[in-house]
């Protein structure tokens, strides 16, 4: 597998473009499509929390019952959650808008919003969006970036990944990108997330390949506990790379599955580490779990604890919090077995072991605190399952970012 610059317009036959409409920022884009020329399998996993946004309706229905879709529109600013029967009726406009300038039926038109819940969409700006980004498409690299920056709300920077793999003798380009900085909680999934790809794969095995590969990536993330209305990933394959049609689990099967681990792993770290008013990527291994089940839990304990977070924001040491949140996870064990790491790219350092804290240097676990990414490692001893969950620090910014947000 070969790591590629790009993103959603790296593999063969998909094309972006990223416009400013107005929605609701004004000096930047705020509207993004993706395009394929082909007609596209898609997949997709949606947001577990019971009210959820129009779009998120709409693209469920398109997932489940048209026969392929063909374009992606995505705003940013507003969610259109929370907005009634106005809300479906502007995915209704925004599909029949892109149907028409793009020359696809509306039935294969996927929608997808981020930003302010309770707003309803400006429908006429909208609509003149869509216009704009159809005239604008593009292949290039460029177009895929622009259109990973327009889909930002309190995101600090744009996420995209590419790869390449072979497949039968043929090359395999499978691109994404995503946006999430808040509103993150690994529940499936908090996030925007489009991935387009040229393979030739079966629908039913690219729904088991995405619903799987999220429980290892975009499930194993949080920033702040909140599950969002919106979350959505989306996967299109279009099949212009020529490989014969992955119809069964065998190998082609686990070299795609593989590739899209690699790029969903990449993006979830990614909005795990640009958390809001985040300083460090935090990443939580547990191993010697009983079983991979008891290891998520653990690790998802701990990455959602916001005195863990807070103390890593603080460059604190204190790992009475990290054996806290793993005590109330609701796994059972024996406090007297576990051991604890901090490890950074200074080095690890044994913090707690044999029921009792270690001797180690407070200065050495500061400056491995003080570092942008610092894991926690959580030896459990009682098995061979492991995990690895992700999150961020707790820090003052959080707060003054979502004090005023929707104002």
């Amino acid at each position: 597998m070969k790591w590629l610059e790009g993103g959603v317009t790296a593999a063969k036959g998909f094309e972006a473009a990223a416009c400013a409409a107005g929605i609701k920022y004004q000096g930047r884009t705020d509207m993004a499509l993706v395009y394929s020329a082909q007609p596209c399998r898609v997949a997709g996993t949606f947001t577990s929390n019971v009210v959820k946004a129009a779009p998120v309706l709409w693209d469920q229905d398109v997932v489940k019952n048209s026969p392929y879709a063909q374009a992606v529109v995505v705003n940013s600013g507003i969610a259109n959650a929370c907005t009634g029967r106005q809300g479906m009726d502007c995915c209704q406009a925004e599909a029949a808008a892109a149907a028409q300038a793009l020359g696809v039926p509306a039935s294969s038109v996927l929608v997808a919003s981020t930003g302010v819940i309770g707003m309803q969409m400006p429908i006429d700006k909208a609509v003149a969006g869509i216009r704009a980004l159809a005239g604008d498409k593009a292949a290039s690299q460029e177009a895929g970036l622009a259109a990973a920056r327009a889909i930002m709300t309190t995101d600090t920077v744009p996420k995209q990944i590419a790869v390449q793999f072979e497949v039968g003798g043929k090359t395999v380009t499978l691109g994404g990108m995503c946006k999430g900085s808040g509103m993150i909680h690994p529940n499936m999934c908090t996030m925007l997330g489009f991935v387009t790809t040229d393979a030739n794969i079966s629908k039913e095995l690219l729904q088991k390949a995405v619903r799987e590969s999220v429980e290892d990536t975009f499930n194993m993330i949080s920033v702040d506990g909140d599950t969002s209305t919106n979350d959505t990933l989306l996967v299109l394959a279009n099949g212009l790379a020529g490989n014969e049609e992955i119809i069964e689990e065998g190998e082609a099967y686990q070299t795609f599955y593989e590739a899209l681990l690699a790029v969903n792993t990449y993006l979830a770290r990614k909005m795990a580490g640009d958390g809001e008013g985040a300083t460090a990527l935090i990443e939580v291994k547990v191993e010697g779990a009983a079983t991979v089940r008891e290891a998520k839990i653990l690790a998802k304990s701990v990455i959602c604890s916001s005195l863990t977070k807070a103390a890593v924001f603080g460059h604190d040491a204190n790992f009475g919090r990290i054996l806290c949140a793993l005590g109330y996870s609701g796994v059972q064990f024996d406090p007297e077995k576990v051991d604890l790491y901090f490890q950074g790219t200074k080095g690890r350092i044994h913090i707690f072991g044999d029921g009792a804290a270690c001797d180690y240097s407070e200065e050495e676990a500061t400056e491995i605190l003080s570092e942008p990414e610092v894991t926690i490692l959580v030896e459990m001893h009682m098995g061979e399952a492991c995990a690895t969950a992700w999150g961020c620090d707790l820090s003052y910014e959080y707060v003054k970012i979502n004090a005023d947000y929707r104002s």
